[in-house]
């Protein structure tokens, strides 16, 4: 099905990112940027500091056009360096900071940066593989002591001296590479243009109403398209504040909040479901937020809002498109639904044949846009992995989505996050909706094994509060009133905790190697005895 978007044209950004920090610095220099933990930052300020950075970096040898590999955790130097980097109309390269050996060296190799900004406390891990780094010429060390062969952040920085020219950014260059988060294997550099970042971030404030006085929180890592595309851009393009939080932590998640001041948060994962989930409190509604926005509302949205004094938002996104998808903010919410398409998309729900579907029928989201740049320009070092992507004239997404009459849609899965059962394609993502609606789940992860009967099995590895007993019986009876036979998990495995990328996401091809482990609950061997 191609359904309509809201919206025509997008805004006609024609310059850089630096270009609108700029006119920003210009238009309120006082005004708060940039908040965190550590302190806050003006426009004025970021504007400078990003002005002697792009001077010392320029002396390193950065060049329009290269590369620059950063493995930072969430920190003011994250935010001035990708200013800086745009200044000189180079591309911020910034690595998954819980990435280690192969993996780390496999990221740092596709990209070929010749510069790489780490925080001391990653360190070690560049250490182990910087014999297998085939690019890396020279390692610059932020937060701490420089180690031998490399220089301090510190030289980098040189108050009162603004580069010795500044090239002419098109809108069209690079700004990004964002890696995608590796859920299903390795992970690929999206190649992510200066106005994508700038309309996506039009786009964003669009599609949540989201103000000038608004202080937008992120606490999610900074390589990722919510912090950097969906946070400190849009709060750039407003004039506002963009308040990043160190980490997600369930514990210090409202006092983070509160701290900053935020206005306006986001969720992903079971992150929503942990603050749900924690004790009810006095402070629960002491706090500014007016706001969430996120992927996926649970059926227990409502009871949230009421418990907190926010509204929760649904929308659709993902690192190679931005999201393009919200539930529109003056029409009744429906259960759900993720909303309807904004902007200069096309969008269309396509069968495996590439034909588009029936209403109510699942199918693959597939993008094109009415204008340029507004996805990213294909995968780095990646062409086959681009064309696969790109086909017949269409962005696949790998997401399957299916629609009403009225346009909304409803997020069904990732098209490799389907377990086959005797005939019946099952969602993965519904079946952990419905478990994780037991108020003892924290988190829950379902995934097919291999089945005798050929075909797979439904396997689901579950998180527990803190202070639940696992009790495989009694949830499977849960589950039972609540999905269909096929859907019922076979296999139960509790966990303490799910392996997950620092975005939250699970990384299931790791439970799926594990396989059927000894501690695994089988429900037909139970019900035998």
């Amino acid at each position: 099905m191609k359904l309509d978007t809201v919206g025509g044209s997008g805004p006609r950004f024609a310059g850089s990112l630096a270009a609108e920090l700029r006119r920003a610095a210009a238009e309120v220099p006082e005004q708060t940027f940039i908040r965190m933990t550590q302190g806050s930052w003006t426009y004025r300020q970021v504007d400078v500091a990003s002005d002697q950075l792009a001077a010392g970096l320029q002396a390193q040898g950065v060049r329009r056009g290269d590369n620059v590999s950063l493995l930072l955790p969430n920190c003011i130097e994250f935010a001035l360096l990708w200013f800086a980097l745009a200044k000189l109309g180079a591309v911020t390269a910034p690595v998954n900071t819980a990435f280690r050996g192969q993996v780390l060296s496999g990221a740092l190799n596709l990209v070929q940066s010749r510069l790489l900004l780490v925080h001391a406390s990653q360190y070690p891990q560049l250490a182990e593989v910087r014999n297998q780094l085939t690019s890396i010429g020279q390692v610059v060390v932020v937060g701490g002591e420089a180690a031998p062969g490399c220089l301090s952040y510190d030289a980098l920085q040189a108050p009162g001296q603004a580069p010795a020219t500044l090239p002419e950014v098109g809108f069209a260059e690079l700004c990004l590479l964002l890696y995608t988060s590796g859920t299903s294997g390795s992970s690929k550099a999206a190649m992510i243009s200066h106005r994508f970042v700038l309309a996506q971030a039009s786009l964003t404030i669009q599609g949540l109403g989201l103000k000038p006085d608004d202080v937008l929180y992120c606490p999610y890592p900074m390589f990722h398209l919510d912090a950097a595309v969906m946070t400190i851009a849009p709060a750039l393009l407003l004039r506002g504040v963009a308040a990043i939080g160190e980490r997600f932590s369930v514990s210090r998640y409202w006092d983070e909040m509160r701290a900053l001041k935020a206005t306006v948060f986001d969720f992903m994962g079971a992150t929503l479901t942990m603050l749900w989930k924690q004790p009810p409190s006095a402070r629960d509604r002491e706090h500014f937020a007016r706001l969430g926005w996120g992927v996926p509302l649970p059926a227990w949205a409502s009871e949230f809002e009421a418990r907190f004094g926010c509204r929760l938002v649904e929308l659709y996104g993902l690192t190679e498109a931005g999201a393009m998808i919200f539930t529109p903010q003056d029409e009744p919410r429906r259960s759900g639904s993720c909303g309807k398409p904004i902007g200069p998309f096309d969008v269309a729900l396509l069968d495996p044949d590439g034909f588009e579907v029936p209403v109510g029928q699942a199918g693959e989201l597939a993008l094109r846009t009415r204008e340029p740049s507004l996805i990213m320009a294909g995968y780095y070092g990646m062409p086959q992995a681009t064309l696969a992507a790109f086909r017949d004239l269409w962005f696949h997404t790998g997401d399957l989505l299916r629609s009403d009459a009225d346009g909304f849609l409803y997020f069904v899965g990732r098209n490799k996050d389907m377990v086959r059962r005797r005939g019946e394609n099952i969602a993965a993502a519904e079946v952990e909706m419905l478990v994780e609606q037991h108020p003892d789940v924290l988190a829950c992860a379902v995934y097919g094994v291999p089945s005798e009967m050929t075909e797979e099995e439904v396997m689901a590895c579950v998180v527990l509060r803190h202070d639940a007993q696992p009790d495989a019986p009694a949830l499977l009876d849960f589950c039972r009133e609540r999905m269909a036979p096929f859907m019922l998990p076979r296999y139960l495995r509790f966990v303490g905790e799910l392996p997950k990328t620092p975005t939250d996401k699970i990384e299931k091809f790791k439970l799926q190697q594990q396989g059927i482990t000894a501690d695994t609950w089988d429900r037909e061997k139970w019900s035998k005895t």
